[in-house]
Order: C-alpha cells, then structure tokens, then sequence
C-alpha cells in the first residue's frame, strides 16, 4: 500500500503528460493552425464535452440508484426509457449531427461565399506520393511531396487519384478529403501564419501507406512567389 501510495502521484504525472502530448504535434487536430482546423477542433471539444456530460449523468444515476435504491421507484420503467433513451441524448446527438454537416459543407467546395482572393492548387495521388501543380500561378513549376501557399489567403486543393482511393489530410489546417480515380474533389485550406504543416494519406492505400506523407509550406504572400521559383531552381 505503502508503494502504491508513493508512485501513484508519479504514474499519474507520466499519464498526463502522455495525453497532453497527444493533443499537440505536427499532425495534431488539437494544435489548430486555421479557421478550418479550429473548426474541426472545435467540433472535437462540443462531441467531447457532450459525451462527459452524458457519461455524468449516467455515473449519477448509477450511485444514486446504490447509496439511495428507492430514488426512482416513482418513475415508471417507460418513462425512464423515453426520457433516459430518447429525450435526453436525441437533442444532443442532432445538435452535433447538424454542426458536424454545416461545417462539412463549409470546408468544401460550394459552401459559404468564395472568398476573391482563393487561388486554386491541383493534387495528384498516386501509389505512394503526392504531386502539386499550380495553375494560377503560370511556370510555376510541379512540385512532389512538398506543396506551398501563402499564409493568410484561402486554398483551394482539386484532389484527383491516378490508382487507389487516397485521401489528403493537413490536421493542423483543415478537414480531409478522398482521392477518388477519374474524380476530382475539393476542399479549403488556410493557414493563419507562415510555417511548416503536417500531411498524410488517411485512407489505407496499400503497402507504402504509412510513408505517404507530405508538407505544407506556408509563406507570407510578399515571399511565395519566390519560393517557388526557388523550388524550380533546385
């Protein structure tokens, strides 16, 4: 007892800061980086918040129904069904389901106004790498693993697949989006400050699935064109 009472304060310090380093990282939805990413993670603390609260409620019942057993002898079996299975958890689970599809909607193309500064980029997956190309950005070249844009204004990623299904993700700038042969989806990123971005293939794409990686590379919009350039000097 002892023993336990002496590391139980170092276990748990070692657990926390296990979860708190969870929460944050180069790949992290928690550490947001943008208006879609701090969406999506607000999103993430409503559904946990809501499912603390129900799981409150039910640990209450549970104790009260053990230390007091006659507490709700006056409610009937049905009422306690439709009132504890129905009324309760339905109005949240809607409330989410609801805010889940509007912010959906809002990260892809077609929802909400087009912002007149977006400049639209090109994504090609292909078994096991990413290819960038940069339309309105005539010679600029095409750049493999690596994609820039500049901070501060709204992305537009056509995303397109040469083989399998993939799906692009950047956790720290926004949702994801599937990588669909002979289809092309899209979805908005923007990046509130110049910096390095995580990116992955999300969607299990065969043997060379863990290493399709990629990085964003935002620069201040005075600076992208010139890093562009430089990326086809090298």
């Amino acid at each position: 007892m002892l023993l336990s009472r002496r590391w139980f304060p170092k276990i748990a310090s070692v657990a926390v800061v296990a979860i708190g380093a969870g929460c944050a990282g180069d790949l992290s939805t928690l550490e947001p980086a943008g208006p879609s990413a701090s969406a999506v993670a607000r999103l993430w603390w409503a559904m946990l918040m809501a499912a603390l609260l129900l799981f409150l409620l039910v640990v209450g019942l549970f104790l009260a129904i053990v230390f007091a057993p006659g507490i709700g002898r006056r409610i009937s079996p049905e009422s306690w069904i439709v009132g504890g299975g129905l009324a309760l958890p339905l109005p949240i689970l809607v409330a989410l389901t609801v805010y889940a599809f509007w912010l959906g909607e809002h990260q892809l193309r077609g929802g909400g106004r087009l912002p007149s500064e977006m400049i639209r980029i090109e994504a090609l997956a292909t078994q096991w790498n990413w290819r960038f190309e940069y339309p309105d950005l005539p010679g600029a070249p095409t750049t493999l693993g690596t994609v820039h844009i500049p901070a501060g204004r709204t992305v537009e990623i056509a995303v397109t697949s040469d083989d399998v299904v993939h799906s692009l993700w950047v956790p720290r700038l926004g949702g994801k989006i599937d990588a669909v042969p002979g289809h092309t989806t899209y979805v908005r990123l923007r990046a509130d400050t110049p910096g390095r971005y995580g990116g992955q293939c999300s969607e299990y794409c065969g043997t060379g699935h863990a290493g399709m990686r990629f990085e964003v590379l935002a620069h201040s919009p005075e600076d992208y064109p010139a890093a562009l350039n430089d990326e086809q000097r090298q």
